[in-house]
Protein backbone atom coordinates (compact mmCIF):
# COMPACT_ATOMS: atom_id res chain seq x y z
CA UNK A 1 0.00 0.00 0.00
CA UNK A 2 2.98 2.14 0.82
CA UNK A 3 4.81 1.49 -2.60
CA UNK A 4 1.72 2.32 -4.40
CA UNK A 5 0.90 6.08 -2.47
CA UNK A 6 4.44 7.03 -3.10
CA UNK A 7 4.26 5.94 -6.80
CA UNK A 8 0.55 8.09 -7.16
CA UNK A 9 1.99 11.58 -5.38
CA UNK A 10 4.82 12.43 -8.29
CA UNK A 11 2.00 11.32 -11.02
CA UNK A 12 -0.72 13.59 -9.50
CA UNK A 13 1.55 16.72 -8.80
CA UNK A 14 3.25 16.25 -12.24
CA UNK A 15 -0.34 16.52 -14.05
CA UNK A 16 -0.96 19.58 -12.25
CA UNK A 17 2.93 21.03 -13.60
CA UNK A 18 2.33 20.06 -17.08
CA UNK A 19 0.09 20.35 -19.58
CA UNK A 20 -0.19 17.20 -21.62
CA UNK A 21 -1.79 15.89 -25.45
CA UNK A 22 -2.67 12.58 -26.58
CA UNK A 23 0.87 11.85 -27.62
CA UNK A 24 2.92 14.61 -26.55
CA UNK A 25 4.17 16.29 -23.11
CA UNK A 26 5.03 19.90 -22.85
CA UNK A 27 6.76 22.34 -20.63
CA UNK A 28 5.28 25.66 -19.65
CA UNK A 29 8.14 28.36 -19.75
CA UNK A 30 7.71 31.79 -18.51
CA UNK A 31 9.18 35.05 -20.45
CA UNK A 32 8.77 38.43 -20.18
CA UNK A 33 8.42 40.84 -23.54
CA UNK A 34 8.66 44.60 -23.50
CA UNK A 35 5.70 46.72 -25.29
CA UNK A 36 6.69 50.43 -26.90
CA UNK A 37 4.14 52.82 -24.87
CA UNK A 38 3.95 56.69 -25.32
CA UNK A 39 2.82 58.82 -22.29
CA UNK A 40 2.13 62.70 -22.42
CA UNK A 41 3.32 64.43 -19.32
CA UNK A 42 3.17 68.17 -19.28
CA UNK A 43 6.29 70.67 -18.08
CA UNK A 44 5.56 73.94 -15.93
CA UNK A 45 7.08 77.31 -17.36
CA UNK A 46 7.47 80.10 -15.65
CA UNK A 47 7.18 83.52 -17.28
CA UNK A 48 7.71 87.28 -15.58
CA UNK A 49 4.67 89.64 -17.06
CA UNK A 50 5.14 93.28 -16.10
CA UNK A 51 2.39 95.71 -14.90
CA UNK A 52 2.38 99.37 -15.09
CA UNK A 53 0.89 101.53 -12.27
CA UNK A 54 0.91 104.53 -11.22
CA UNK A 55 2.49 104.91 -7.50
CA UNK A 56 2.27 108.28 -5.78
CA UNK A 57 5.78 108.96 -3.42
CA UNK A 58 5.66 111.98 -0.86
CA UNK A 59 9.12 113.71 -1.13
CA UNK A 60 10.12 115.47 2.39
CA UNK A 61 11.05 119.08 2.10
CA UNK A 62 12.77 121.10 4.74
CA UNK A 63 12.03 124.39 6.13
CA UNK A 64 13.76 126.96 8.59
CA UNK A 65 10.99 129.28 10.44
CA UNK A 66 11.46 131.66 13.45
CA UNK A 67 9.61 130.47 16.76
CA UNK A 68 8.41 132.58 20.19
CA UNK A 69 9.29 130.20 23.25
CA UNK A 70 7.70 130.97 26.64
CA UNK A 71 9.15 130.12 29.81
CA UNK A 72 9.24 130.56 33.61
CA UNK A 73 11.96 131.28 35.73
CA UNK A 74 11.72 130.74 39.58
CA UNK A 75 14.02 133.67 41.87
CA UNK A 76 15.08 133.53 45.28
CA UNK A 77 13.65 136.47 47.82
CA UNK A 78 16.10 136.52 51.38
CA UNK A 79 13.74 138.27 54.42
CA UNK A 80 15.05 137.81 58.33
CA UNK A 81 12.89 138.04 61.35
CA UNK A 82 13.33 137.08 65.11
CA UNK A 83 11.66 134.65 66.93
CA UNK A 84 11.17 133.49 70.52
CA UNK A 85 12.28 130.28 71.94
CA UNK A 86 11.36 129.02 75.57
CA UNK A 87 13.17 126.01 76.99
CA UNK A 88 13.67 124.38 80.50
CA UNK A 89 17.06 123.83 82.35
CA UNK A 90 17.90 121.67 85.28
CA UNK A 91 19.42 123.45 88.38
CA UNK A 92 21.14 120.56 90.96
CA UNK A 93 20.00 120.93 94.79
CA UNK A 94 21.94 118.79 97.71
CA UNK A 95 20.02 118.18 100.80
CA UNK A 96 21.79 116.01 103.71
CA UNK A 97 19.40 112.72 105.19
CA UNK A 98 19.68 110.05 107.69
CA UNK A 99 19.54 106.12 105.89
CA UNK A 100 18.93 102.90 107.54
CA UNK A 101 21.60 100.24 106.79
CA UNK A 102 20.83 97.98 109.32
CA UNK A 103 22.08 94.47 108.53
CA UNK A 104 21.43 90.57 109.40
CA UNK A 105 24.25 87.97 111.22
CA UNK A 106 23.51 84.80 110.81
CA UNK A 107 25.44 82.51 113.27
CA UNK A 108 26.04 78.34 112.96
CA UNK A 109 24.71 76.23 116.12
CA UNK A 110 25.94 72.37 116.19
CA UNK A 111 24.14 70.04 117.87
CA UNK A 112 25.45 65.77 118.43
CA UNK A 113 22.51 62.94 119.02
CA UNK A 114 22.81 59.18 117.69
CA UNK A 115 20.41 56.92 115.52
CA UNK A 116 19.80 53.57 114.25
CA UNK A 117 21.64 52.29 110.66
CA UNK A 118 20.57 48.85 109.68
CA UNK A 119 22.26 47.15 107.10
CA UNK A 120 22.38 43.61 105.60
CA UNK A 121 25.10 41.37 105.25
CA UNK A 122 26.11 38.29 102.45
CA UNK A 123 27.02 35.11 104.32
CA UNK A 124 28.26 31.90 102.39
CA UNK A 125 27.07 28.23 102.94
CA UNK A 126 28.61 25.26 101.22
CA UNK A 127 26.34 22.18 100.08
CA UNK A 128 27.03 18.49 98.29
CA UNK A 129 24.69 17.99 95.23
CA UNK A 130 24.63 15.52 92.73
CA UNK A 131 24.69 16.43 89.39
CA UNK A 132 24.02 14.10 85.66
CA UNK A 133 26.61 14.13 83.55
CA UNK A 134 25.41 12.92 79.64
CA UNK A 135 27.99 12.30 76.75
CA UNK A 136 27.67 11.17 73.38
CA UNK A 137 29.72 7.65 72.58
CA UNK A 138 30.24 6.76 68.98
CA UNK A 139 29.80 2.72 67.94
CA UNK A 140 30.88 1.68 64.36
CA UNK A 141 28.24 -0.67 62.14
CA UNK A 142 29.52 -2.65 59.16
CA UNK A 143 26.65 -2.85 56.45
CA UNK A 144 26.29 -4.17 52.64
CA UNK A 145 25.34 -1.59 50.35
CA UNK A 146 25.15 -0.96 46.68
CA UNK A 147 26.39 2.03 44.53
CA UNK A 148 25.72 3.49 41.01
CA UNK A 149 28.77 3.16 38.66
CA UNK A 150 28.90 5.50 35.44
CA UNK A 151 30.45 4.66 32.27
CA UNK A 152 30.55 6.89 29.19
CA UNK A 153 29.36 5.03 25.80
CA UNK A 154 29.27 7.09 22.14
CA UNK A 155 26.33 6.72 20.35
CA UNK A 156 25.80 8.00 16.37
CA UNK A 157 22.87 11.00 16.17
CA UNK A 158 22.04 12.40 13.20
CA UNK A 159 21.10 16.43 13.14
CA UNK A 160 20.48 18.51 10.53
CA UNK A 161 22.24 21.59 9.48
CA UNK A 162 20.89 24.38 8.09
CA UNK A 163 22.97 26.16 4.66
CA UNK A 164 21.86 29.10 3.34
CA UNK A 165 22.07 29.96 -0.42
CA UNK A 166 21.99 33.43 -2.23
CA UNK A 167 19.25 33.34 -5.11
CA UNK A 168 19.25 37.17 -5.65
CA UNK A 169 19.17 39.32 -8.98
CA UNK A 170 20.31 43.12 -10.34
CA UNK A 171 18.11 45.61 -9.97
CA UNK A 172 18.75 49.69 -11.01
CA UNK A 173 17.48 51.99 -9.06
CA UNK A 174 17.57 56.05 -9.85
CA UNK A 175 19.08 58.83 -7.64
CA UNK A 176 18.17 62.43 -8.26
CA UNK A 177 21.45 64.45 -7.66
CA UNK A 178 19.88 68.75 -7.28
CA UNK A 179 22.08 71.40 -9.62
CA UNK A 180 25.23 72.90 -8.66
CA UNK A 181 24.49 76.34 -6.59
CA UNK A 182 26.29 79.08 -8.63
CA UNK A 183 26.42 83.16 -8.41
CA UNK A 184 26.20 85.47 -11.37
CA UNK A 185 25.10 89.02 -12.34
CA UNK A 186 21.46 89.62 -13.07
CA UNK A 187 19.44 92.52 -14.03
CA UNK A 188 16.96 93.43 -11.01
CA UNK A 189 13.99 96.02 -11.81
CA UNK A 190 13.33 98.80 -10.26
CA UNK A 191 11.50 98.37 -6.66
CA UNK A 192 9.68 100.29 -3.63
CA UNK A 193 11.20 99.48 -0.44
CA UNK A 194 10.67 100.33 3.10
CA UNK A 195 13.69 101.36 5.58
CA UNK A 196 13.61 99.12 8.47
CA UNK A 197 15.04 101.89 10.95
CA UNK A 198 12.23 104.47 9.92
CA UNK A 199 9.71 102.91 7.93
CA UNK A 200 9.68 105.32 5.43
CA UNK A 201 8.72 103.87 1.91
CA UNK A 202 11.42 104.93 -0.98
CA UNK A 203 11.82 103.82 -4.69
CA UNK A 204 15.12 101.90 -5.30
CA UNK A 205 16.06 102.21 -9.07
CA UNK A 206 16.66 98.72 -11.15
CA UNK A 207 20.81 97.46 -11.65
CA UNK A 208 22.88 94.37 -11.91
CA UNK A 209 23.07 92.74 -8.59
CA UNK A 210 24.58 89.27 -7.64
CA UNK A 211 22.12 86.52 -7.26
CA UNK A 212 22.32 82.94 -6.58
CA UNK A 213 21.01 80.64 -9.26
CA UNK A 214 20.52 76.62 -8.95
CA UNK A 215 21.97 74.37 -12.26
CA UNK A 216 19.34 71.76 -13.62
CA UNK A 217 19.59 68.84 -11.72
CA UNK A 218 21.08 65.22 -13.18
CA UNK A 219 19.28 61.60 -12.64
CA UNK A 220 22.20 58.94 -11.74
CA UNK A 221 20.89 55.14 -12.42
CA UNK A 222 22.87 52.60 -10.21
CA UNK A 223 22.53 48.47 -10.36
CA UNK A 224 22.62 47.19 -6.83
CA UNK A 225 22.45 43.31 -6.16
CA UNK A 226 18.96 42.23 -4.28
CA UNK A 227 19.98 39.32 -1.93
CA UNK A 228 17.18 36.28 -1.94
CA UNK A 229 18.32 34.05 0.59
CA UNK A 230 16.93 30.23 0.79
CA UNK A 231 17.53 27.84 3.57
CA UNK A 232 18.55 24.20 2.69
CA UNK A 233 18.46 21.50 5.69
CA UNK A 234 21.63 19.06 5.52
CA UNK A 235 21.90 16.10 7.21
CA UNK A 236 25.29 15.70 9.35
CA UNK A 237 25.41 12.68 11.41
CA UNK A 238 27.84 12.67 14.77
CA UNK A 239 28.69 10.52 17.96
CA UNK A 240 27.27 11.82 21.56
CA UNK A 241 28.87 10.75 24.79
CA UNK A 242 25.69 8.75 26.62
CA UNK A 243 26.32 7.94 30.15
CA UNK A 244 25.21 3.97 31.62
CA UNK A 245 24.98 3.08 35.14
CA UNK A 246 25.24 0.01 36.90
CA UNK A 247 25.19 -1.54 40.31
CA UNK A 248 28.40 -2.79 42.31
CA UNK A 249 27.83 -3.69 46.35
CA UNK A 250 30.49 -1.62 48.58
CA UNK A 251 31.05 -2.40 52.39
CA UNK A 252 29.87 0.57 54.16
CA UNK A 253 30.88 1.51 57.96
CA UNK A 254 28.77 3.77 59.88
CA UNK A 255 28.91 5.05 63.38
CA UNK A 256 25.86 5.24 65.57
CA UNK A 257 25.78 7.55 68.61
CA UNK A 258 24.97 6.60 72.16
CA UNK A 259 24.02 8.43 75.35
CA UNK A 260 25.37 7.30 78.77
CA UNK A 261 24.64 8.89 81.94
CA UNK A 262 26.84 9.46 85.01
CA UNK A 263 25.80 10.67 88.29
CA UNK A 264 29.18 13.32 89.62
CA UNK A 265 28.95 14.84 93.00
CA UNK A 266 29.40 18.84 93.20
CA UNK A 267 30.14 21.55 96.02
CA UNK A 268 27.26 24.29 95.60
CA UNK A 269 28.49 27.50 97.53
CA UNK A 270 24.79 29.01 98.45
CA UNK A 271 24.57 32.96 99.81
CA UNK A 272 22.69 33.85 102.44
CA UNK A 273 21.22 37.39 103.39
CA UNK A 274 21.39 38.36 107.22
CA UNK A 275 20.41 42.29 108.36
CA UNK A 276 22.45 43.64 111.30
CA UNK A 277 22.09 47.02 113.35
CA UNK A 278 24.42 49.23 114.42
CA UNK A 279 24.01 52.96 116.36
CA UNK A 280 25.59 56.36 114.24
CA UNK A 281 26.43 59.13 115.98
CA UNK A 282 25.28 62.38 113.72
CA UNK A 283 25.72 66.07 114.82
CA UNK A 284 23.35 68.36 112.92
CA UNK A 285 24.08 72.64 112.61
CA UNK A 286 21.36 74.81 112.67
CA UNK A 287 21.41 78.94 111.90
CA UNK A 288 20.58 81.47 114.28
CA UNK A 289 19.87 85.05 112.94
CA UNK A 290 20.69 88.16 114.83
CA UNK A 291 20.22 91.64 113.59
CA UNK A 292 22.42 94.68 113.97
CA UNK A 293 21.38 97.99 113.90
CA UNK A 294 22.96 101.38 111.98
CA UNK A 295 22.48 104.51 110.78
CA UNK A 296 24.27 106.81 107.79
CA UNK A 297 24.05 110.36 107.06
CA UNK A 298 23.95 110.44 103.37
CA UNK A 299 24.21 113.82 100.99
CA UNK A 300 21.37 113.59 98.11
CA UNK A 301 21.26 115.70 94.82
CA UNK A 302 17.72 117.01 93.49
CA UNK A 303 17.14 118.73 89.95
CA UNK A 304 15.08 121.43 90.19
CA UNK A 305 13.40 122.40 86.45
CA UNK A 306 13.37 126.17 85.42
CA UNK A 307 11.98 128.20 82.26
CA UNK A 308 14.44 130.67 80.55
CA UNK A 309 13.72 132.60 77.23
CA UNK A 310 15.59 133.47 74.32
CA UNK A 311 15.54 135.31 70.91
CA UNK A 312 16.98 133.83 67.58
CA UNK A 313 17.23 135.54 64.30
CA UNK A 314 15.61 133.75 61.24
CA UNK A 315 16.14 133.84 57.93
CA UNK A 316 13.87 133.09 55.29
CA UNK A 317 13.90 132.58 51.84
CA UNK A 318 10.83 132.36 48.97
CA UNK A 319 11.32 132.00 45.54
CA UNK A 320 9.43 134.60 42.95
CA UNK A 321 8.54 133.22 39.23
CA UNK A 322 9.33 135.53 36.45
CA UNK A 323 8.11 135.21 32.73
CA UNK A 324 10.80 135.50 29.76
CA UNK A 325 10.28 135.09 26.01
CA UNK A 326 13.20 134.04 23.72
CA UNK A 327 13.20 133.19 19.49
CA UNK A 328 13.98 129.68 18.56
CA UNK A 329 14.96 128.54 14.55
CA UNK A 330 13.13 125.35 14.35
CA UNK A 331 13.55 123.35 10.92
CA UNK A 332 10.14 122.00 9.47
CA UNK A 333 9.97 119.13 7.25
CA UNK A 334 6.69 119.39 4.68
CA UNK A 335 6.07 116.28 1.92
CA UNK A 336 5.52 116.65 -1.31
CA UNK A 337 3.48 114.26 -3.58
CA UNK A 338 5.41 112.81 -6.49
CA UNK A 339 3.11 111.20 -9.09
CA UNK A 340 5.17 108.37 -11.05
CA UNK A 341 4.52 105.15 -13.29
CA UNK A 342 6.31 101.36 -11.10
CA UNK A 343 6.08 98.11 -13.67
CA UNK A 344 5.42 95.60 -11.32
CA UNK A 345 6.37 92.12 -12.02
CA UNK A 346 4.12 88.92 -11.91
CA UNK A 347 4.81 84.80 -12.84
CA UNK A 348 2.59 83.32 -15.30
CA UNK A 349 3.15 79.59 -15.10
CA UNK A 350 1.84 77.28 -18.65
CA UNK A 351 1.91 73.68 -19.19
CA UNK A 352 4.32 72.69 -22.14
CA UNK A 353 2.82 68.68 -23.14
CA UNK A 354 6.04 66.38 -23.49
CA UNK A 355 5.89 63.18 -25.26
CA UNK A 356 8.18 59.90 -24.62
CA UNK A 357 8.33 56.61 -24.99
CA UNK A 358 8.16 53.78 -21.90
CA UNK A 359 8.39 50.03 -21.98
CA UNK A 360 5.47 48.35 -20.23
CA UNK A 361 6.64 44.39 -19.48
CA UNK A 362 3.89 41.56 -19.71
CA UNK A 363 4.11 37.62 -19.53
CA UNK A 364 4.22 35.10 -22.10
CA UNK A 365 4.10 31.20 -20.95
CA UNK A 366 5.61 29.35 -23.48
CA UNK A 367 5.36 25.36 -23.99
CA UNK A 368 8.15 23.06 -24.66
CA UNK A 369 7.87 19.08 -25.84
CA UNK A 370 9.11 16.64 -23.33
CA UNK A 371 10.31 13.49 -24.17
CA UNK A 372 8.88 10.07 -22.08
CA UNK A 373 11.35 10.09 -19.60
CA UNK A 374 10.87 14.35 -18.58
CA UNK A 375 14.16 15.30 -21.01
CA UNK A 376 13.57 17.88 -23.70
CA UNK A 377 12.98 16.68 -26.77
CA UNK A 378 16.20 16.73 -29.32
CA UNK A 379 13.80 17.11 -32.68
CA UNK A 380 13.14 20.05 -31.30
CA UNK A 381 16.74 21.72 -31.42
CA UNK A 382 17.56 20.76 -28.07
CA UNK A 383 14.83 22.38 -26.15
CA UNK A 384 13.40 25.31 -28.43
CA UNK A 385 10.21 26.89 -27.89
CA UNK A 386 8.18 25.25 -30.69
CA UNK A 387 5.38 27.00 -29.99
CA UNK A 388 2.76 29.92 -29.69
CA UNK A 389 1.91 31.90 -26.32
CA UNK A 390 -0.98 30.19 -24.94
CA UNK A 391 -1.35 33.00 -21.53
CA UNK A 392 -0.34 36.58 -21.82
CA UNK A 393 -0.39 38.66 -18.87
CA UNK A 394 -2.39 42.32 -19.31
CA UNK A 395 0.12 45.22 -19.72
CA UNK A 396 0.27 47.50 -16.08
CA UNK A 397 0.58 51.26 -17.09
CA UNK A 398 3.46 52.41 -14.75
CA UNK A 399 2.62 55.43 -12.72
CA UNK A 400 3.06 58.90 -13.58
CA UNK A 401 6.15 60.79 -13.61
CA UNK A 402 6.69 62.81 -10.39
CA UNK A 403 7.46 67.13 -10.79
CA UNK A 404 11.17 67.74 -10.19
CA UNK A 405 11.91 70.72 -7.58
CA UNK A 406 11.78 73.46 -10.41
CA UNK A 407 8.39 72.58 -11.77
CA UNK A 408 9.04 70.63 -14.47
CA UNK A 409 8.46 66.91 -15.44
CA UNK A 410 10.95 64.10 -16.02
CA UNK A 411 9.91 61.12 -18.00
CA UNK A 412 9.42 58.05 -16.41
CA UNK A 413 12.23 55.67 -16.82
CA UNK A 414 12.36 52.38 -18.60
CA UNK A 415 12.43 48.98 -17.25
CA UNK A 416 14.72 46.73 -18.35
CA UNK A 417 14.79 42.97 -17.38
CA UNK A 418 17.10 42.69 -14.38
CA UNK A 419 15.65 39.53 -13.23
CA UNK A 420 17.21 36.38 -12.94
CA UNK A 421 15.86 33.51 -14.65
CA UNK A 422 14.83 30.06 -12.70
CA UNK A 423 15.10 26.53 -14.52
CA UNK A 424 11.60 25.41 -14.22
CA UNK A 425 10.46 22.80 -11.71
CA UNK A 426 10.57 19.42 -12.75
CA UNK A 427 8.18 16.77 -11.15
CA UNK A 428 10.97 14.00 -10.85
CA UNK A 429 14.20 13.72 -9.00
CA UNK A 430 14.59 17.17 -7.11
CA UNK A 431 18.65 16.80 -7.87
CA UNK A 432 18.45 16.99 -11.33
CA UNK A 433 18.48 20.40 -13.14
CA UNK A 434 15.86 20.97 -15.61
CA UNK A 435 16.52 21.14 -19.39
CA UNK A 436 17.17 24.39 -20.64
CA UNK A 437 17.28 25.14 -24.05
CA UNK A 438 19.93 26.50 -26.31
CA UNK A 439 19.52 30.43 -26.40
CA UNK A 440 18.18 30.24 -21.90
CA UNK A 441 20.58 30.80 -19.25
CA UNK A 442 20.59 30.68 -15.75
CA UNK A 443 21.47 34.01 -13.27
CA UNK A 444 21.55 37.58 -14.25
CA UNK A 445 20.55 38.63 -17.58
CA UNK A 446 22.86 41.26 -19.98
CA UNK A 447 19.80 43.65 -21.23
CA UNK A 448 22.33 45.25 -23.83
CA UNK A 449 23.62 42.05 -24.95
CA UNK A 450 19.78 41.10 -25.32
CA UNK A 451 18.67 44.57 -27.14
CA UNK A 452 21.65 44.23 -29.11
CA UNK A 453 20.25 40.65 -30.42
CA UNK A 454 16.84 42.01 -30.85
CA UNK A 455 17.66 44.56 -33.03
CA UNK A 456 19.76 41.91 -35.17
CA UNK A 457 16.92 39.73 -35.54
CA UNK A 458 15.07 42.97 -36.52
Amino acid sequence: MLKVFAFMTPVAFAASVFAQDSCQTYRLVYQTVYDQQQVTAYRIEAETVYDEQQQTTYRPIYETEMRERRYTVARPVTETSEREERYKVLRPVWETQVRDSSYDVVRQVAETAEREERYTVARQVLETQEREQRQIVRRQIIETAERDEFSTVCEPVTTYRTNYVDQGQFIETQSVNPGRVHTRLKWMPGACTVDPCSGASAYQHGGLAWVSQQGPATVTVGRAWQPNIVAQQIPQTSYVQKVVARKVPVQVARLVDEEVVQKVPVQVCRIVQEEQVRRVPVTTYRQVVERVQQQTPVQVCKMVEEEVVRRIPVTTCRMVTEERVEQVQVQVCKLAAVQQTVRIPRIVEKRVPVVYTQQVPRTVVMRVPLDPCGEVSSCCGGGAVVSAPIVSAPAVAPPAAPPLPNGTYQPAPTQKDSRVRQPAKDNGNANEAPALGPNEKVGPVDEEAEAKQRNDET
